[in-house]
């Protein structure tokens, strides 16, 4: 299976603090899943990291296969920010994140289910 990782989801694994989050965490690092990020995601994580938390993000996108933004990520985007953004509130780096994953057939980590109402769009 593929994974793409939301950035609420690397924040938590990063300070270690959501004790279900890390387990699955764990479980995925033990299998053989594939493990995606959008460049969104990273640099949200930076944008907001603290100075002790520099070496865990380094460590953490080690593992991780960060995914360019493509044109046919961006025109599926664009397609979710027009149906979604009003009704929804979907901004930018949302709907980037989640046609990331819907175009590679990922599915979708997020604890921020309501930022993703996407139908093509598979949570876990």
């Amino acid at each position: 299976m593929t994974v793409w990782i939301d950035s609420d989801i690397l924040i938590e694994v990063c300070r270690g603090r959501d004790a279900a989050i890390l387990e699955q965490w764990a479980g995925f690092g033990k299998s053989d899943h594939v493990l995606l990020v959008s460049p969104v995601s990273v640099t949200e994580l930076w944008a907001g990291a603290r100075a002790k938390e520099h070496a865990a993000i380094e460590n953490l996108f080690g593992v991780l296969i960060c995914v360019p933004i493509d044109a046919e990520t961006g025109r599926l985007a664009g397609e979710y920010l027009r149906e979604y953004r009003r009704s929804h509130g979907t901004e930018l780096g949302d709907a980037l994140i989640a046609a990331g994953a819907a175009t590679r057939g990922a599915t979708l980590w997020t604890r921020n289910r309501k930022h993703y109402p996407m139908k093509r769009l598979a949570l876990c």
